[in-house]
């Protein structure tokens, strides 16, 4: 398996990897573009994992904000994360999962978010984040599936707020 960071002759690849990992829906295809056309788009946090010549997994990060009365502090948020049925259980997800985070501490950033499945991701280093205090108003979701992964040692201490997602997560 080769990870790397998705290149623009990858995006209609990326765009049908994403249909088919999601039940032949588009929606998380188009929420890639719409992130990818964002303010909050970082390249380096678009990456792909290439098996047998051709893509197998796509993740990405990018750019949300903690809001807590005046005090703004920017985060990432993980959404979306897919990977072709051919190759799901093979330890792809994970792969990506890891190198977005490597990549994420590498930027500068201390902490990703994410709301997903709670059995999945606390292997990762993910946890609930109302422990910590962070809200979530945008989606109706339960505590377990709403996280947060400090990736800076102590980058979550003394402040809380409300985590909010950047207009390209609505349509």
């Amino acid at each position: 398996m080769r990870i790397r960071t998705e290149g623009i002759q990858d995006h209609e690849a990326v765009y049908q990897l994403n249909v088919e990992a999601f039940g032949h829906r588009e929606e998380e295809a188009q929420l890639v573009e719409r992130i990818r056309a964002s303010e909050g788009f970082i390249p380096e946090l678009s990456i792909v994992a290439e098996m047998d010549h051709q893509l197998a997994g796509h993740i990405l990060l990018s750019k949300a904000s903690v809001v807590d009365e005046d005090k703004e502090h920017e985060v990432i948020v993980l959404a979306p994360i897919a990977v072709k049925p051919d190759f799901q259980k093979q330890g792809v997800g994970a792969q990506l999962i890891q190198e977005g985070i490597r990549k994420t501490k590498e930027l500068g950033y201390g902490a990703i978010f994410l709301i997903g499945h709670a059995s999945y991701y606390p292997k990762f280093g993910f946890v609930p984040a109302r422990t910590y205090g962070f809200e979530l108003k945008q989606f109706e979701v339960p505590d377990e599936v709403f996280m947060v992964c400090e990736i800076t040692e102590g980058f979550l201490k003394d402040w809380s707020g409300e985590l909010r997602y950047p207009d390209s997560f609505f349509s």
